[in-house]
């Protein structure tokens, strides 16, 4: 991807807070870009309506002229959305990503000296989340207990199929939610979780699924992920699964001698964990984790987790791409948190975080690591917003505007 001198980059201000932090990012990053390339290197940022406020003025939630131009631009960056509430677009965020293609949610949680934790010790926490963006529960297919849908697929189920339908309680009374999860959707996922961390000389690469109970949707994602890390990685990765192959016919001795020295040429190990074993390994050694690859719910849970044990997701960022095309729409991990609204109190730090994440993925990684390092000198220097203030002994509190000056004053 070739840098231009400006770049546009549209942006969706977002609801509630949303405004303000897009406001603070904004300003950390043109300073940022002053500092690093001395002002051959700008950002014409290009403001366009969607949530709440574009409803009002509007009638719109989601208007097309505003995804016509995220599409129509390599980069994108937005705040938090309202989701209209019964009735309209099931969720901004979900029409975006699917619209747009956007089939990985990329959202990676590090600890910052002087961010609170749960964890007795969180240094080394560093993992990366790759969420598959676009099926699974995002496909949205969902039948309320009673309604006419339901009772129309239940009918056909049960005349198609009437040992599995015998195994329904109470069918008459049982939502209908339908669970796809394709090959190709997975492995696209799978290619570019294993791609970034080859690029970014990570060391282990874990598929989480849940396939122990549903085989044929969360263990095809494992074995489909397999596929991609033996088959089109083979130079590149070493696998659990070919592993246990060398294990089964060569024994003990002969698969650690092979692992071993994969592992010392730097090939990526690849394996595989079930959810709830990554929850609680995630809660005990948390460290072992670099790079998870996931389906779509287990992804939205484990995220969040790994924030929650890295300071929460007011400091946690995200990316919505589409690494076949090149188009990336990237937001702030959180709510709109409409109370807090034009109170100059909300913290920045998840969308801040997200423009680096912008920044890297535009080539311009100087500017992000800049801002990178000014941010968690702020945080170690206890100098934080009032979320991060009231769990942290002896803080500097600051608001909005100031936190985003304080991380430029250390550019």
């Amino acid at each position: 991807m070739e840098t231009q001198p400006i770049i546009t980059i549209p942006f969706i201000p977002g609801d509630g807070i949303g405004p303000e932090i897009m406001a603070a990012a904004q300003t950390v990053v043109d300073q940022s870009l002053e500092k690093a390339y001395g002002g051959k290197q700008r950002i014409n940022w290009l403001e366009c309506p969607a949530g709440k406020t574009a409803f009002e003025k509007t009638g719109q939630w989601l208007p097309a002229e505003t995804l016509q131009t995220l599409k129509s631009h390599t980069a994108s960056i937005k705040g938090p959305l309202t989701t209209p509430v019964g009735g309209g677009i099931r969720s901004l965020n979900v029409a975006m990503r699917q619209e747009m293609d956007l089939y990985v949610c990329q959202r990676p949680v590090r600890w910052y000296e002087g961010l609170p934790s749960p964890l007795r010790n969180p240094a080394g926490l560093d993992v990366v989340t790759f969420r598959e963006n676009t099926e699974d529960i995002y496909t949205g297919i969902e039948y309320p207990a009673a309604s006419p849908q339901q009772q129309a697929w239940l009918n056909s189920f049960r005349a198609a199929m009437p040992e599995d339908y015998a195994k329904i309680a109470h069918p008459e009374q049982c939502g209908i939610g339908i669970k796809p999860i394709s090959k190709p959707n997975s492995q696209r996922l799978v290619r570019a979780a294993i791609q970034w961390a080859l690029e970014n000389k990570r060391k282990r690469l874990s598929i989480v699924h849940k396939g122990n109970i549903m085989k044929y949707t969360e263990g095809a994602f494992r074995a489909w992920g397999y596929e991609v890390a033996d088959i089109e990685f083979t130079d590149e990765t070493f696998s659990l699964q070919r592993y246990q192959a060398i294990l089964k016919a060569g024994g003990a001795q002969s698969a650690e001698a092979v692992k071993k020295q994969a592992l010392a040429d730097g090939k990526l190990w690849v394996d595989d964990v079930i959810a709830d074993v990554t929850f609680e390994q995630l809660i005990t050694r948390p460290q072992q984790f670099d790079v998870i690859a996931t389906t779509n719910l287990n992804g939205d849970y484990i995220s969040d987790a790994i924030a929650a044990l890295a300071g929460g997701v007011g400091v946690s960022p995200g990316a919505n791409i589409n690494y076949e095309s090149g188009r990336a729409v990237f937001e702030a991990n959180h709510g709109s948190a409409e109370s807090l609204a034009g109170q100059n109190k909300a913290n920045p730090s998840s969308l801040i975080l997200s423009a680096v994440m912008m920044l890297r993925f535009l080539k311009l990684g100087e500017a992000a690591d800049r801002i990178d390092q000014a941010l968690a000198a702020t945080i170690r220097a206890g100098q934080v917003t009032f979320d991060l203030a009231a769990q942290i002994p002896g803080a500097q509190l600051l608001g909005t505007r100031e936190f985003a000056a304080a991380i430029i004053s250390r550019l």
